[in-house]
């Protein structure tokens, strides 16, 4: 990992993986097995025909427990649950690191490649590396022991052989505990290495020594650079940026050497001078596009602390600068050459915000929306290889860029997004933005600013991830740039990105019953501390098929299956991905029936752990990322495929298939008291609109956006009590919270909106919809049971892949 200032090598486009199970080829399997009448089998019986179950626990048998998907309809579980807990004993479960960390489609690793093709499910893990932890260890050792082989840090689940010798669980090999390593710091006693906080903990974080510095760690570094054409003044985003630093100005991460700037361009680049002991901050305009400059190198981006006066001055007056503004061009490119130039010295995060179509100098693009060829591949990847360049000589100086785009019309957001996706930064997109016309996407921009401002950051960061020897990562989904085969430079990192790998088994694993995983961040703190966060995965190895499939994690396997679909999109067509996922569910239960032989099947029958893949994979065929037709537009489309690739799992999950709950009947029933609040806990239902009545309000959460849909008929004491009307003609059409009524029903309804927002970074937009033709596109397109524009219902789906099956 200390390798940061190494050179870029240009990463090679991956080639997909050919371990990636059969479904992205679709070869048919004959099966001996018979359709029939007979009941489900017994477990033992179960047990028995497929193979015998290697001591697994019940929750495991209960993983195998055969679904006929055609006659069981609630398939659901009343809440979102935690996956299957690996089959492993006590002390090493408990050490085990967190599943909102670290997880992997297969809670229980095949031994075999064979056995893996045998499942005919993916391998791969997701991680969301960075998180924000209530708890974590830090660790101030001057030794950070790692493997002399391998590299992999000490953790739990290495083996002592003696007080003096451990042996590495990646690669085996015996190494020397070093003297100060006898000594514990938590219980100041000697002799007891495998009691230190780094064995006994799977997520550590080491204060870094020198070693793993190229140079002095850089203090933290923030540009702002912003569209002032006309399009952008008019949307109003300016004040609601402005306002939002001005509120968070002392909250932005750093210390004594943070350091500040801002560029604003429309057909020119304007600079402005914020140095101390001037009266107040100095415009300077660069008008030549062609070959940008920086007018003065050191006064452009200032420390914080001493220019603080200067930089609020010069918040309060942007909104209002640009006001009469005729410029209707747009020199992003130009402007982001020079932040480029601006930030090299240092490194740090650019925030751009952009409104439209980028027109004049470099990176300028031509409008390529033809509605009749929404579904077409070339559109979804970039016209232009500027911005990706642009980012990977941003990603060699430790520049990562975030970038904001709302945007009325087409943008290319396929071209743009490469600036943040190998910078390794975020991208947030609202589209329509206008701070009076859409208050929704107003308030949720004020939302997330906050969040954006205020939240942890690592500078100047590699990841590598490592594996028990015999296993090999492959491919990498997420923003980043790969630097070596299975190092991810990341020039920043931030506490909402998400990443998955995948990976194949390259040699037996016959002789080890354990497999572990290990993720290790390199980073700088934005207070300039050099730190290594590490994580540690553990799970067991099996030999029977039928562990396989009881250890299937089935949301860890959609998300890595989406980001596989997003890549098989732009690199072959969309209708290819689709099928690659269709057959994704064909082949595992093809493999779960032919491999059961013993049993008498009957309908079209799942493993209980993979019960709800057909309805993730049709929820998923369904996505703005995925879905046919024309009424999806591009950037929607290319946004959607930019969440897949860049979110933690349990945000994916909630894009991929939302979560329905009735709300005007909320009871104590089960609820969780959590710091003297009281929060309801009404069960999930399915996403169809049999399971919706007009006489409810039902609230849908779908990750970046909640609705609270109110039916007609609903009970006027819920539309008075919760939403402050007189009754249902009077709630208004663009209402966007619940109001904090002095009432039980709206305690309650408020207790449950607010926990479900703190379950994610980013709060959700809210909507109060009514029960009318209007509702109808943004609420019942989520409904992914039911039918919708030339796509399948759930039924039929199920229907199609049991016809796929008996090909």
């Amino acid at each position: 990992e200390a390798n940061v200032a190494s050179n870029h090598q240009v990463a090679s486009n991956i080639k997909w993986s050919q371990t990636f199970l059969s479904s992205f080829k679709y070869y048919q399997v004959a099966s001996d097995l018979v359709f029939s009448d007979h009941p489900f089998p017994s477990l033992s019986q179960l047990s028995t025909a497929l193979g015998g179950l290697s001591g697994v626990s019940e929750q495991e048998v209960e993983g195998l427990r055969p679904v006929n998907l055609l006659q069981e309809r609630n398939l659901l579980p009343l809440k979102r649950g935690t996956p299957a807990e690996p089959n492993l004993s006590s002390n090493l479960r408990k050490m085990n690191c967190s599943p909102d960390t670290f997880r992997c489609t297969l809670s229980s690793i095949p031994q075999t490649q064979a056995l893996l093709n045998k499942a005919r499910l993916p391998l791969g893990l997701l991680l969301h590396p960075f998180r924000d932890l209530t708890q974590l260890p830090v660790i101030t050792s001057n030794t950070i022991v790692r493997c002399r082989s391998c590299r992999t840090y000490i953790n739990p689940f290495v083996s002592f052989l003696d007080q003096h010798r451990w042996k590495c669980n990646l690669c085996y090999r015996v190494n020397d505990v070093p003297d100060e390593f006898m000594y514990n710091p938590v219980t100041r006693s000697y002799g007891e290495p495998h009691k230190r906080p780094e064995v006994q903990n799977s997520t550590v974080e080491f204060i870094a020594s020198s070693d793993y510095m190229l140079r002095p760690p850089q203090p933290a570094a923030y540009l702002f650079v912003l569209d002032v054409s006309h399009n952008a003044v008019e949307s109003g985003y300016l004040n609601v940026l402005c306002q939002s630093l001005l509120e968070n100005l002392e909250k932005l991460p750093g210390d004594s050497r943070t350091r500040i700037g801002f560029l604003t361009f429309d057909s020119t680049i304007h600079f402005y001078n914020l140095q101390e002991g001037l009266s107040q901050p100095q415009m300077l305009v660069v008008s030549d596009i062609d070959d940008v400059f920086i007018p003065t190198p050191d006064s452009l981006l200032v420390n914080l602390k001493e220019s603080h006066e200067m930089v609020k001055d010069l918040l309060n007056a942007l909104p209002a600068m640009f006001t009469h503004t005729r410029e209707t061009h747009s020199a992003l490119g130009p402007a982001l050459q020079a932040a480029y130039k601006l930030m090299s010295a240092t490194g740090g995060r650019v925030s751009v915000f952009q409104t439209q179509l980028p027109s004049l100098g470099a990176g300028l693009l031509q409008s390529r929306e033809d509605p009749n060829l929404r579904s077409s591949t070339k559109h979804l990847g970039p016209a232009t290889d500027f911005y990706k360049k642009l980012a990977l000589d941003c990603s060699g100086q430790q520049i990562g860029v975030d970038l904001f785009l709302l945007s009325s019309q087409y943008s290319d957001l396929a071209s743009l997004a490469c600036v943040s996706k190998y910078s390794a930064g975020s991208i947030f997109y609202y589209p329509g933005f206008h701070h009076v016309h859409s208050p929704a996407q107003n308030l949720k921009l004020q939302q997330d600013l906050h969040r954006y401002l205020t939240r942890k950051i690592g500078f100047e960061a590699v990841m590598r991830i490592r594996c028990t020897k015999g296993l090999s990562i492959h491919t990498f989904h997420g923003n980043f740039f790969v630097r070596s085969t299975d190092l991810l430079s990341l020039a920043n990192v931030n506490p909402d990105s998400g990443f998955a790998v995948q990976m194949s088994i390259d040699e037996s694993l016959a002789d080890t019953s354990l497999a572990c995983f290990q993720a290790a961040l390199l980073y700088t703190s934005s207070k300039g501390k050099r730190r290594i966060r590490v994580h540690t995965l553990c799970l067991p190895v099996v030999s029977q098929l039928s562990d396989v499939f009881a250890g299937a994690d089935v949301e860890a396997i959609t998300c890595l299956l989406a980001n596989m679909a997003i890549d098989r999109s732009i690199s072959s067509s969309l209708l290819d991905a689709r099928d690659a996922l269709v057959n994704a569910v064909v082949d595992s239960l093809e493999a779960y029936r032919a491999n059961g032989s013993n049993l008498q099947l009957s309908g079209l029958t799942a493993p209980a752990a993979l019960r709800l893949f057909p309805l993730y994979v049709l929820a998923l065929l369904k996505q703005k990322a995925l879905r046919t037709g024309t009424s999806t537009r591009l950037d929607d489309r290319v946004f959607a495929m930019c969440e897949f690739k860049s979110q933690p799992l349990k945000q994916i999950m909630r894009l991929i298939h939302p979560d329905l709950y009735r709300v005007d009947n909320l009871t104590e029933q089960g609820a969780l008291h959590l710091n003297e609040r009281m929060i309801p806990q009404p069960p999930l239902l399915q996403l169809s609109a049999e399971k919706l009545s007009r006489d409810g309000a039902f609230l849908m959460d779908c990750g970046s956006v909640m609705y609270l849909w109110v039916g007609k008929c609903c009970d006027e004491m819920f539309v008075r009590d919760v939403l402050g009307c007189p009754d249902y003609a009077s709630i208004p059409p663009d209402m966007t919270e619940i109001p904090a009524l002095e009432t039980t029903a709206s305690e309650r309804t408020r207790a449950f909106v607010s926990w479900l927002q703190e379950a994610r970074a980013f709060c959700a937009a809210f909507c109060v919809l009514k029960d009318e033709p209007s509702a109808k596109s943004s609420f019942f397109q989520h409904l992914i049971e039911d039918r919708s524009e030339s796509a399948f219902s759930y039924y039929e789906f199920l229907l199609h892949i049991q016809q796929q099956m008996s090909k």
